[in-house]
This record gives C-alpha cells, sequence and structure tokens, in this order.
C-alpha cells in the first residue's frame, strides 16, 4: 500500500470541517432557487390567510331578528268599519266599491299606543276625488279591536308621524273647488292615560297663485 510523502497535502480534521461547511452553503442555494423558481417573490404581500395563521376573517353578520314591533296582522278594513258602532251611518252608507271590489280605504299599521299588537289607522275616501270622510284608530284589545279614535269633519286624513297621530284637515272658504282648498289645519295627539291627547296644532294658509280651473265647488256643509 502506498504511504504517505511529505509532498502530499494530508486530509486531517480541518479538511473535513471544510468539506462539510461548503456542502451547506451548497444545499441552502439549492433550497433558495427552489423557492425562486415557483414565481413567488419572496414574502407574500396579500391574500387569504391560511387556517393555521393568526389572522382571523370575520364571520358573516348575523341579520337581526324581526322585533315584535315590526310585524302586523293584516285586518279587512272595510269589515272592522262596517261593523264599528262609532263610525256613523253615512260613513257606512256610502261605503262601497269604486270598481269591482276595490273599496276606497287606506290602511296603516304602526305603534301609536304602546300595545302588543300594532295599532289600525283607516281612512275611509270617496271614490271620485279621493276626499276623506272619515279617519279611525282601531287598538287590539283581549284579541278584537276596539276604536280608540274618530274624526269625521271631511275632508280629513290621518296618518302616523313618529309614533303619534297626524290629523290633516283641509280647510274651505266659500266658492274653493274641492282640488283647492285654502288651507289646511294639522293636529298631533299622543296616546296619554288610555286615549288620544292633542299635543300640537298648525294652520297653514295656502297661497292662491294658482288658477282655481273650473272644478266644482265644496259641498257648503263642509269645514
Amino acid at each position: 500500500m502506498r504511504g504517505l510523502t511529505d509532498t502530499e497535502p494530508s486530509r486531517g480534521p480541518a479538511s473535513a470541517q471544510a468539506v462539510i461547511t461548503a456542502a451547506a452553503v451548497l444545499a441552502a442555494l439549492a433550497l433558495f432557487a427552489a423557492a425562486c423558481g415557483t414565481g413567488g417573490t419572496g414574502a407574500r404581500d396579500e391574500g387569504p390567510a391560511h387556517a393555521g395563521s393568526s389572522a382571523r376573517v370575520p364571520a358573516a353578520a348575523k341579520a337581526p331578528s324581526p322585533n315584535p314591533s315590526q310585524t302586523y296582522e293584516k285586518v279587512d278594513a272595510v269589515a272592522l268599519v262596517k261593523a264599528d258602532p262609532v263610525v256613523s251611518a253615512t260613513v257606512k252608507r256610502d261605503l262601497k266599491p269604486c270598481s269591482g271590489d276595490e273599496y276606497p280605504v287606506d290602511v296603516t299599521y304602526g305603534d301609536l299606543t304602546g300595545g302588543t299588537a300594532e295599532d289600525v289607522v283607516v281612512n275611509v275616501l270617496t271614490c271620485g276625488d279621493a276626499v276623506g270622510v272619515g279617519a279611525y284608530v282601531y287598538r287590539q284589545v283581549s284579541g278584537a279591536y276596539k276604536n280608540v279614535f274618530k274624526a269625521e269633519e271631511s275632508p280629513v286624513y290621518a296618518e302616523i308621524d313618529r309614533g303619534d297621530l297626524s290629523v290633516t284637515k283641509q280647510v274651505y272658504e266659500k266658492g274653493d273647488p274641492v282640488s283647492s282648498p285654502s288651507g289646511e289645519n294639522v293636529i298631533t295627539y299622543n296616546w296619554a292615560g288610555g286615549r288620544f291627547v292633542q299635543e300640537d296644532f298648525h294652520h297653514t294658509d295656502y297661497g292662491n297663485a294658482a288658477g282655481t280651473g273650473d272644478d266644482t265647488p265644496v259641498p257648503s256643509d263642509a269645514n
């Protein structure tokens, strides 16, 4: 077996350590090249977080449950008015379909009295000119609807305004046509002590710059 000579380099511990270090560097370079080859740009700038990531995607917002006060029970307003002993015989007699089975009534549901069910506001109108001839509020008491407000001084119309009852009455002067009243009164009521109490009143005079046309004058008994 050939022995070592003085001119041949020896392979001691220092030489072995250098080989190991070089191999580690080459391995690191190979891993870096593989990562670049995937088309990435290094650290991810944006994109969805992985399941194991500390970032959490917020859950979809829950749809709010319906508030009981936002539900209502639809009523037969015509039957309600005709069976109501508080409604005048004249309004009942004139409450007829305008065409087919279409009655001239407007019905609004809302909270006016703070009850467990929505209150019902019914406006009865004329077929030809849609003039209000009666306005009524019904409150549910022990499963039945009770009349707690009525206004039959035509023309009149009732509405719910931010939890209050707003009643508008057109004001006519002699010779005013039905379509052109001289002004209006608006009365606001609030439910207190088991009844509606007047809270506000204001009157508006309409301007008469526009022509009155050839409309039929309002009946003399209208307010």
